[in-house]
């Protein structure tokens, strides 16, 4: 176990928690979400693999996108003139 650094009376538990965070304009809830909590106050610190793991869900990283660029390819049969 390790000591509150809140309250510096309780010890931290590992359990499981329902965690919340946004995602933009979304509130996300995660159930059976790891953390130490302590057994006095209810101070919460989750686990930072755990959060590590959600963020990737959450926000993927961008891969990096080639530089679009309008070509077009010419016409084979371009459209007649018109006669002036």
């Amino acid at each position: 176990m390790i000591p509150c650094s809140e309250c510096r009376i309780g010890q931290m538990r590992r359990t499981r928690v329902t965690y919340f965070t946004w995602a933009g304009s979304e509130m996300i809830t995660v159930p059976d979400f790891p953390a130490w909590v302590c057994d006095i106050c209810g101070k919460r610190e989750y686990d930072l693999e755990a959060l590590n793991r959600l963020s990737l869900v959450l926000f993927p990283p961008q891969q990096p996108q080639a530089p679009t660029q309008n070509l077009r390819r010419p016409d084979r049969n371009p459209p007649p003139a018109s006669p002036k």
